[in-house]
């Protein structure tokens, strides 16, 4: 490590560490209540976090993109929701960081280096159809924007929001303020886990566009293959399940230190001491390296392809085969740490007040955003067949995440 990355990591720790610390303070009370973090984001926004791969000359941290995602998976430890409600954010600032030069880039690069903007994803839209109907029409020389956009995660925390529409027949991206008038954004995501990330509804109602922050979709390609965006999106997911591993061990550590009881056993005795209750804690010790180490290698695969001097999207394309084969193994194991944790404290660990039932919830929610079966079929398809994975535009929304093993083409169920 270069003496520039430590001094890094020495003041992203110093600023961004006691914010997480309070964080994971209130994470119990939170869910119990159903508090939205609102205070939480607002902690994380004015420490600059949403500035954290704006690069230095516009103001912000300049970190790689490991370092980012180190961030993120404490940050999923303190609360998995936080990760998650950050997703559309990260997705665009790396969409403004790939733009070509331009006073448009300028203008958002600074916006985000200042730290005080954060961005919210509002594409999909429910039902089957494979085009959207969010509609960006002109009107009486001006544009507006008419739509319902739904399960738009982070958008209730957001100060602007990036929205996929239809411009006649083309498909474009756009920016618009979440304070701008026939702008509404409710929480009624009614799942049972990842409760508090706002993946709510978005209503725009007659609401006027700046041309300026429309960008059609051949614009919006990022001057690299798409399957980088989508590698992005997951990766991002995948951080809040290795969060949540590392979570599950802490509270298993924090619940059974303390005991002086355990069934089975005569008299006073220690379940720190008892063989079974430590196995299992090694196996969630285990289990929370590994899918920290394995979500981590693939955010370095995807960060070297962005790297790669090549003409063809083949790096992006083994990057995202690494970041889906990820997703085989992290999801399954996070989901056993979730249900072993009960085995160290039988009918006391239930207890509602510890909450601990909200990391095996959040863990299959998380696990149920764009289903694996699919990307393990894709993963085969494309080691015996040389197939390479759909991520391609059609007339979905642009950067729209969806329920096909890693297309944008249909909108279902995804925030």
């Amino acid at each position: 490590m270069s003496e520039h990355s430590r001094a890094l990591d020495e003041r992203l720790e110093s600023v961004f560490g006691p914010v997480i610390e309070a964080i994971a303070a209130g994470a119990v009370e939170r869910e119990r209540d159903r508090r939205l973090p609102y205070d939480e984001v607002a902690a994380l926004r004015a420490a600059g976090f949403g500035a954290l791969r704006v690069p230095t000359d516009f103001g912000g941290w300049g970190v790689t993109l490991e370092q980012e995602f180190r961030l993120l998976i404490r940050l999923g430890a303190a609360d998995s929701n936080l990760p998650q409600l950050l997703r559309g954010h990260v997705a665009f600032v790396e969409t403004q960081r790939a733009q070509p030069d331009g006073e448009l880039r300028t203008e958002w690069l600074r916006r985000l280096g200042a730290g005080a903007v954060l961005v919210g994803n509002a594409q999909a839209e429910r039902g089957g159809a494979t085009t959207i109907e969010t509609r960006l029409d002109e009107r009486d020389g001006r544009l507006v924007l008419n739509g319902r956009k739904f399960y738009s995660t982070g958008t209730i925390y957001a100060d602007w929001l990036w929205v996929g529409a239809m411009r006649g027949d083309e498909p474009v991206a756009l920016a618009v303020p979440a304070d701008a008038p026939g702008v509404s954004r409710s929480d009624d995501w009614n799942g049972f886990g990842q409760r508090l990330t706002g993946s709510g509804t978005t209503v725009f109602d007659e609401v006027e566009v700046d041309p300026r922050q429309v960008l059609p979709w051949r614009e919006n390609a990022e001057r690299r293959p798409l399957a980088f965006t989508q590698g992005l999106y997951q990766l991002v997911l995948l951080a809040a399940q290795a969060g949540t591993a590392r979570a599950v061990l802490r509270d298993a550590i924090d619940f059974v230190r303390p005991r002086t009881r355990t069934f089975g056993v005569p008299g006073v005795s220690r379940p720190s001491q008892d063989p079974s209750v430590q196995s299992v804690v090694g196996r969630l010790s285990a289990i929370a390296s590994s899918v920290e180490a394995i979500t981590l290698s693939a955010v370095r695969g995807l960060e070297a392809a962005e790297g790669e001097d090549s003409a063809g999207d083949d790096h992006f394309q083994a990057a995202l085969a690494a970041v889906f084969e990820a997703q085989q193994v992290v999801l399954p194991l996070v989901l056993e740490a979730a249900t072993s944790l009960f085995e160290v404290g039988g009918a006391s660990a239930v207890d509602a007040n510890r909450s601990l039932d909200r990391h095996w919830r959040n863990a299959r929610t998380v696990a149920s955003h764009n289903p694996a079966i699919h990307r393990q079929r894709a993963l085969g398809d494309h080691r015996l067949n040389g197939t390479p994975f759909r991520v391609g535009p059609s007339s979905a929304a642009p950067n729209a995440q969806t329920e096909d093993s890693g297309s944008v083409r249909v909108h279902r169920r995804v925030s």
